[in-house]
């Protein structure tokens, strides 16, 4: 779905990385709920990563890897896209970023402590393949800590995704099986939800945030000042992140050991 509309904050990161409408960049007011949704889940992973060497595949603007380059030994950020690896390259020193296949991922076996590969599983042809190949470059007892959109409340009822930068969503079920098919083990799925100032926020614009953001976005008219203004002040602390009810949630993260 296209959300962009780019603000003076973003002006930096505008020149070097263009904006897709699916790629969420820091600093943009109307990006700003969909980028401290991600946020969350990073934030919450942090403490898995600390002091260890972290792969992130599929690292998009590099906003997460930077997060956990804060306190891990060593953060290696994959991206397929040229000019998305480049963009973290230079804005994120403390990143080591490269362009590479994340079917094919350009490491030895057992050569990192923890995988994270945040809303880019959706992305993939190859869910299986990836899984694999995550699999090969933990070391033993390492960690894979995979997010994805819920299919059940993000394309409600269907197969195919609404969005049409996903290959494939899945269930909570359905992405437990594939990490397990994998040769994961010690499986468990958390789910993102809105936490109480969100829900008032859901309310307070005509029952969801979410869809009051893509009206205006598919629409292609103005914000109303109330939205912004509500978007704009989200912090990532606003997001819940629990094993309860994960068919009900935003978003799906699954932890697994190696």
């Amino acid at each position: 779905m296209s959300r962009h509309s780019p603000g003076s904050d973003s002006v930096g990161v505008v020149e070097t990385l263009p904006l897709t409408g699916e790629r969420t960049v820091p600093g943009i007011a109307h990006e700003n709920y969909w980028f401290r949704r991600h946020e969350a889940v990073y934030a919450a992973l942090a403490p898995r990563c600390a002091g260890r060497t972290v792969l992130e595949a599929g690292c998009g603007e590099g906003y997460g890897a930077e997060l956990l380059a804060g306190v891990a030994e060593r953060v290696l950020a994959l991206d397929y896209d040229a000019l998305t690896a480049a963009h973290v390259a230079r804005r994120y020193p403390r990143v080591h970023a490269a362009r590479a296949n994340l079917v094919a991922l350009p490491l030895a076996d057992g050569a990192v402590d923890v995988v994270v590969s945040l809303q880019v599983i959706e992305h993939l042809w190859d869910q299986e393949g990836f899984l694999r190949e995550c699999r090969r470059v933990l070391a033993p007892g390492g960690e894979l800590l995979v997010s994805t959109p819920n299919r059940i409340t993000f394309s409600p009822g269907r197969d195919t995704p609404l969005n049409p930068f996903h290959t494939r969503e899945l269930s909570p079920t359905e992405l437990a099986d594939l990490v397990r098919d994998s040769g994961f083990g010690t499986v468990e799925v958390l789910g993102l939800h809105h936490g109480p100032r969100l829900r008032e926020l859901d309310a307070r614009h005509g029952g969801s945030l979410v869809d009051a953001q893509v009206a205006v976005a598919l629409g292609h008219g103005t914000w109303p000042a109330d939205l912004l203004a509500d978007v704009a002040a989200i912090t990532a602390d606003d997001f819940l992140l629990t094993p309860d009810e994960p068919a009900a949630s935003l978003d799906l993260l699954v932890t697994a050991t190696a």
